[in-house]
């Protein structure tokens, strides 16, 4: 190549060098064109954007952090009350096998009181087949239905089957009884209503013993030892209690503490309590000391309460490890009017369950103004809940008003609602929902009246549909 095309060549890279160089001054900012400094971009923009995303990183990895702890806390709640679930589960299948077990002994024995014999055999077999706290009370008696009905061999096996299942049996000397009652008749023609005499019987039995308590406590004592009808045996021990003589109260008391059957020994109990009142209160306590059947432990509860017997119930209340027996002894504790244990009671019971009981206590008394204050004040929802819904049972519309209008929880102005609805107070579910601005409330007050069937409610249906 000539100088002449090189010089040409370079030039032309001078002009191009030069025109970049234009270019890139007038694109530069403001303090370059100014002749200051050019700051060195590649440092100043290495400080400053890594510390916004550090600073961005960390706001959202403690945000992630903060939400994750969230989560294991809600999964730990719901963890404990799944727990709580079964358990309540668990109790409640419990409690609904004991109370079947009940109304199969009780629709049983009332099936022998009326004499329809093959429908008693048929619950108290029921009963029986269940295996529980009964079984060996529904076999004696679906014996005693099958002796009643002629089935003298049917009977028979079922008493071997109870001594030998339940060898140990407080029903095991009636059913002995009972046997030799089925030996002694075997042969006989069958009369299921042969027992029209028995009435007459405890006339002559109550008569004897207002004239000569000597001659009739060994006649009714015999009567309790062998196989009759617990009709008969109930009536008799009424006899007994009846009775003021010290040798009647000494039978009974003796009944009670547990010389006979189950049924027997809660019937004496019963009837201490009514009867003798305070002065059975000693043999009552020990006899509650003494028992391992619940049955006759309530049976105690319940001669507690007819007698007026706050100061045991307290007790018992206080210091009962069993909760089924702890809430008997807290509701009767009601029903005496015990406020002032009931309210030392609240105060010092942690148990959420236990609290609600005591609430119920002071419905069962008839006192509106510790409802008022759970309902207003207590920290647990729950049982805000269950004393609104009482003060709904009490009438207190004027306290459900101001409560409806405090509350800020959204759950618990519901509560209000069902309170209404439970009282049949369509008139303030009619206020509620004309003036409630929240429309889910609303909805529910509507909801309501929509149920009730009610004048003042009918008539705001009819002008929303109107509307």
């Amino acid at each position: 190549m000539s100088i002449e095309g090189v010089m040409s060549r370079e030039g032309g890279f001078r002009k191009a060098i030069v025109t970049a160089l234009l270019a890139g001054l007038l694109a530069a900012p403001v303090w370059a064109r100014a002749g200051q400094p050019v700051p060195d971009v590649s440092v100043v923009e290495g400080a400053q954007e890594p510390d916004r995303f550090t600073e961005q990183e960390s706001a959202q990895d403690r945000d992630d952090r903060e939400q994750e702890a969230r989560d294991r806390e809600q999964e730990k709640r719901d963890r404990e009350q799944e727990r709580k679930d079964r358990e309540q589960e668990k109790k409640d299948q419990e409690q609904e096998k004991l109370d079947r077990m009940q109304e199969l002994y009780d629709d049983g024995r009332e099936s022998l009181d009326d004499g329809r014999y093959q429908q008693a055999e048929q619950k108290f077999a029921e009963l029986a087949r269940m295996n529980g706290s009964l079984a060996d009370a529904g076999m004696y008696w679906k014996a005693y239905a099958e002796n009643q009905s002629g089935k003298r061999s049917a009977a028979l096996a079922t008493i071997a089957d109870l001594k030998k299942r339940f060898p140990q049996s407080r029903w095991k000397k009636d059913a002995e009884a009972l046997e030799i009652e089925v030996r002694n008749r075997s042969g006989q023609p069958v009369n299921p209503g042969g027992q029209s005499d028995d009435d007459l019987k405890l006339l002559a039995l109550h008569g004897l013993m207002n004239s000569d308590p000597a001659k009739a406590i060994p006649i009714i004592q015999k009567l309790l030892d062998g196989p009759g009808s617990p009709h008969v045996k109930s009536k008799a021990l009424f006899v007994l209690g009846q009775s003021g003589s010290p040798e009647a109260q000494d039978v009974l008391a003796k009944i009670a503490q547990g010389k006979g059957n189950p049924e027997l020994q809660r019937k004496a109990v019963e009837y201490l309590g009514m009867f003798l009142g305070n002065r059975a209160g000693n043999t009552l306590t020990a006899i509650y000391m003494n028992s391992q059947d619940a049955g006759v432990k309530r049976a105690v509860i319940q001669s507690y309460m007819i007698s007026g017997n706050r100061e045991q119930l307290f007790k018992l209340a206080k210091g009962e490890k069993d909760e089924g027996l702890k809430r008997d002894a807290i509701r009767n504790l009601g029903l005496v009017g015990g406020l002032s244990e009931l309210q030392q009671l609240y105060q010092s019971e942690p148990s959420t369950d236990v609290r609600r009981e005591i609430l119920q206590g002071f419905f069962l008394a008839g006192d509106s103004s510790k409802m008022v204050q759970a309902a207003e004040t207590d920290k647990d929802p729950e049982l805000r809940r269950t004393a609104i819904r009482n003060l709904g049972l009490m009438g207190k519309s004027d306290t459900l008003q101001s409560i409806y209008a405090k509350e800020t929880d959204h759950g618990l102005k519901d509560e209000v609602l069902n309170a209404y609805f439970i009282s049949g107070n369509s008139k303030a579910l009619v206020a509620i929902a004309k003036s409630e601005k929240d429309a889910e409330l609303k909805k529910r007050a509507v909801e309501k009246l929509s149920l009730m069937n009610s004048k003042e409610g009918n008539e705001y249906l009819m002008e929303l549909l109107n509307k």
